[in-house]
């Protein structure tokens, strides 16, 4: 689980963090906080996930407790993963595979993207327009996980959609 705001205060950030980690705790969930390390470690989330503007990922990794998760937002550049994975990160996301509502104008990556950056040895993440049917594409070309939002949490049946998405990665 991945939380991530832009709209409120630091402290109402950290407030919600805080209760998000308890409750993710509680059922056995890793919650990645995003865009900010400082919310991540005082919220003791599992890990936190980095943006271009959002610090250096060496630096956070330095300062992440052993076992925890840092991710690094690499857009559509093979190099950016590659000096990511060189940081320290233990996944790098690629994205906006397809046209996605949240982020209009982000840049695109393209599928090809996933099998070149194959080699890198961390986990590769999809993002941006991704739905349940356009997973198994994602798979195929070497994405290891996928972040959803809209097709998640606009579904009638959300747990049923949540299911259907850990299906697709057994």
């Amino acid at each position: 689980m991945q939380y991530r705001c832009k709209t409120l205060t630091g402290w109402q950030r950290l407030g919600e963090a805080k209760v998000l980690a308890s409750l993710c705790h509680a059922k056995g969930i890793p919650l990645i906080v995003n865009d900010d390390l400082e919310i991540a470690l005082a919220a003791a989330a599992d890990g936190v996930h980095l943006g271009r503007e959002d610090g250096n990922p060496a630096q956070a990794r330095a300062r992440l407790p052993a076992g925890k998760f840092l991710g690094v937002s690499c857009y559509d550049s093979l190099e950016a993963a590659r000096a990511a994975a060189t940081a320290g990160a233990d996944y790098v996301a690629f994205g906006s595979v397809y046209a996605s509502g949240t982020k209009p104008a982000a840049v695109r990556a393209p599928l090809a993207l996933f099998g070149q950056a194959r080699t890198i040895g961390v986990a590769l993440v999809a993002i941006g327009g991704v739905t349940l049917e356009r997973v198994p594409a994602l798979i195929a070309a070497g994405a290891d996980a996928v972040a959803v939002l809209s097709d998640l949490f606009d579904a009638p049946d959300i747990r049923a959609r949540a299911r259907a998405y850990t299906e697709l990665f057994r």
